[in-house]
């Protein structure tokens, strides 16, 4: 009993961890059943039948005067026939008819009419955006670190005859080969572009897919990586690059700026050995810049005193009698 009360608990917890990993790419797809009415079809054959069954033994009953097991045949004759003869397609979908095998139009939307055991129909192609989602794991980048890669294509069928007669399976062939792009495209890549040029690798992996897709009837609208996972050790590595190499460039920043200063200071040199008059006007802009900041004495040096002299002093006075 206890043995059995042990193994209970496994079972619940793997159940948990199931509902906590997140949903595959592969789960947003576009189901190929669509999420419309199935049964419209089917309703308006019926109805169809009856109403056409109905009209061929109302005219049967006037023109002989009453119903017959002949009237019945031949009511149930034209209602087949009508069934398979007047069909509906929805404003999506365009519909690929064959007559004895070989292609012989594209109808649709709407009602349209097929020649009963003659013509059948090949393909429903539906024109509504679709999503494909694929995936590349543990694909090795051009520098050979493993990477998983989650991205998801938006395409359309433009083109049902081409849908129809150039490929088998349109749909699982446009997943197919959007995953083989994928990978081709980070095998060609460094991780660092892979992690960094996510635009231009959309566009890379459109262009590429609607290479092998055109002949199909498909357009590619636009593709988005939706996920890159990077092994945890080279994202560590991959952090402490990205700082050191931001320690460079403020390094090298202040550098520039340093010699820029030296340079300055340089030209300004040159001045104030040229003009002593500028060297003296900068000296006593620095004393008042002093002043002001620290608000307090400052002790001039002699040669800001030279004017202070005895000469000096009967000259203020002079002026001051006057």
């Amino acid at each position: 009993m206890r043995g059995s009360r042990q193994k209970n608990p496994t079972p619940m917890g793997a159940r948990r961890i199931e509902r906590q990993e997140p949903l595959q790419i592969e789960n947003y797809n576009s189901p190929k059943t669509r999420h419309t009415d199935e049964n419209a079809g089917i309703i308006f054959s019926a109805f169809l039948f009856v109403v056409v069954a109905l009209a061929v033994g109302t005219v049967g009953w006037f023109a002989a005067g009453g119903i017959n097991i002949w009237i019945v045949v031949l009511a149930i004759a034209f209602a087949v026939l009508a069934v398979f003869s007047i069909r509906i397609a929805p404003q999506w979908e365009k519909v690929v008819v064959l007559r004895l095998g070989k292609y012989s139009r594209t109808v649709g939307p709407g009602i349209y009419f097929t020649i009963p055991f003659i013509e059948h129909i090949a393909l429903r192609a539906d024109q509504r955006v679709m999503l494909t989602g694929f995936s590349a794991e543990e694909t090795l980048t051009a520098d050979l670190v493993p990477v998983n890669v989650d991205a998801a294509v938006f395409w359309m069928v433009w083109d049902a005859e081409k849908a129809c007669m150039e490929v088998e399976d349109y749909y699982d062939s446009v997943a197919l080969a959007a995953q083989a792009a994928l990978r081709d495209a980070i095998g060609r890549k460094n991780v660092t572009d892979v992690a960094i040029h996510r635009i231009q690798l959309d566009e890379e992996l459109k262009a590429s897919i609607e290479d092998k897709t055109s002949i199909w009837g498909v357009s590619i609208l636009f593709v988005e990586i939706r996920d890159i996972v990077i092994p945890k050790e080279l994202q560590e590595a991959m952090s402490a690059e990205a700082r050191a190499e931001r320690e460079k460039d403020a390094r090298v920043m202040l550098a520039e700026v340093e010699s820029d200063i030296a340079a300055m200071l340089h030209d300004a040199s040159d001045i104030y050995r040229d003009n002593e008059i500028a060297f003296k006007l900068r000296q006593m802009h620095l004393l008042n810049e002093g002043i002001k900041e620290s608000k307090g004495a400052v002790v001039v040096p002699s040669a800001y005193a030279e004017g202070f002299t005895d000469e000096s002093a009967e000259a203020l006075g002079k002026i001051a009698g006057k």
